[in-house]
């Protein structure tokens, strides 16, 4: 009976140095070689070596002069510590408040134009950092105005950070919008 104990013991504490510290950084040691920026988080950083946020998390953007991100409902929004949806059911009357709320506030800066879906309505992590092309074709008015620069140059700059499908069929087309913000003030500067 000793024995088997033993073996029990010595067992789980191989696998668990193997699998629980050998494996993972086994896997990070060559992801840290083969894909460094993304092993390193993505992290965004200035030319004077300043790191302003990662391609992988949604930074709040509320001023006319940029392109603004889905909604939040990450903490008190964008909190990457509290990453999360709002639970809230579609038919709770706060989210169709806030929803409407959104939808009305959107009309009124562009009317006659349908308010695409995801600039009203949170992803599940409250932390999506891409938009669909629609959405910042939406939002390119604004922006435009804003900045006193023509639609067309707006509309080439979303043009540019268009993300196709990855291996042209999986996900969405989508425009990553702390990327285009970042060259929207480079073109604007």
């Amino acid at each position: 009976m000793q024995s088997v104990w033993k073996t029990s013991i010595l067992f789980t504490i191989v696998t668990t140095v193997l699998l629980g510290l050998g494996y993972p950084l086994f896997v990070t040691g060559i992801a840290a070689v083969i894909f460094p920026h993304k092993a390193a988080g993505s992290l965004i950083t200035l030319q004077n070596g300043t790191v302003i946020g990662s391609e992988l998390i949604a930074q709040s953007f509320t001023s006319d002069k940029y392109f603004h991100p889905r909604p939040s409902a990450a903490g008190n929004g964008y909190d990457a510590t509290a990453s999360g949806g709002s639970n809230l059911a579609q038919s709770n009357k706060a989210l169709v408040t806030r929803i409407q709320g959104d939808i009305d506030k959107l009309a009124a800066q562009n009317p006659g134009k349908p308010v695409p879906i995801d600039m009203v309505t949170t992803s599940g992590s409250g932390l999506d950092p891409d938009i669909t092309p629609e959405a910042a074709f939406f939002q390119a008015p604004r922006v435009a105005k804003a900045r006193g620069i023509g639609q067309d140059q707006i509309r080439q700059l979303i043009e540019q950070h268009i993300t196709g499908r990855q291996l042209g069929v999986l996900g969405e087309p989508r425009v990553n919008v702390l990327l285009l913000n970042l060259d929207l003030d480079k073109m604007t500067k």
